[in-house]
């Protein structure tokens, strides 16, 4: 990577972190908002349910920014702690999470919305695992030619057209993960809306209020488990071995 390349990459994810300090903050003010829900008309939960759904909205067109700018940065992204990336799944949280936060959080579902949660569940476990095949093709791919061969013949990269051979490739890599990572998101976000059309306005507000605890609860754990790895670089290894092997 040039200084110029660096340089763009460090600004991208300042500017990043910045955004997403701000959204956190934002988080923080609706989770207090959903704990605090008095009565109110269904018209109101709806409109706070609406304004939830784009608060995660803006966070998924700002991470589609800098994917596009460097698609590696949202599978090791520096505004995450080591724990909270051990629950991500295509550089995010599994979109199947959210059926166990609703079988968690909402207990009052009738017998219709158990029945079309559960077709909801299936549908989105296929496209999971497509996902993840389709992920796994890319990785493949990495010890497949054309890059294993330019690397075998131990071409001079100044030479023979090699560098740009490899470029060529890893932009390749690139822009497939950039598309597995886009469709990723964009299962998370369908995922939740159609569970938001499958629940009432109350049980939405639980379900939200669930979603967004947990994060935040992940989060403070995560740089809680860092703070500590600081004074016994032990403690992430042997912390992230329980959660991963647990």
């Amino acid at each position: 990577m040039s200084t110029k390349s660096r340089r763009a990459s460090n600004s991208n994810v300042t500017d990043f972190e910045d955004f997403f300090q701000g959204w956190l903050v934002r988080q923080e003010q609706l989770r207090s908002t959903l704990r605090t829900v008095g009565t109110h008309t269904d018209e109101d939960l709806r409109d706070l349910i609406a304004h939830v759904l784009a608060h995660y909205q803006q966070y998924y067109e700002e991470k589609s920014r800098i994917a596009n700018h460097d698609v590696s940065l949202v599978f090791s992204p520096p505004w995450f702690s080591c724990f909270e990336q051990s629950f991500f799944w295509i550089a995010g949280f599994k979109p199947g999470l959210a059926f166990r936060i609703v079988s968690a959080s909402v207990s009052d579902m009738s017998e219709e919305q158990v029945e079309r949660m559960d077709r909801l569940r299936a549908e989105t476990k296929e496209e999971e695992r497509r996902l993840e095949n389709e992920m796994a093709r890319i990785q493949e791919s990495v010890a497949a030619p054309p890059i294993v061969e330019i690397t075998r013949r131990g071409d001079n990269p100044l030479v023979d057209g090699a560098y740009d051979e490899m470029e060529a490739a890893v932009e390749a890599l690139r822009g497939e993960m950039e598309v597995v990572v886009g469709h990723a998101d964009m299962l998370r976000t369908r995922t939740a809306e159609r569970v938001v059309e499958i629940l009432s306005p109350q049980q939405n507000i639980k379900f939200f209020a669930a979603v967004t605890e947990l994060q935040l609860k992940i989060r403070v754990w995560g740089w809680q488990i860092e703070g500590e790895s600081r004074r016994c670089p032990d403690v992430c290894t042997i912390v992230l071995g329980v959660h991963v092997n647990g």
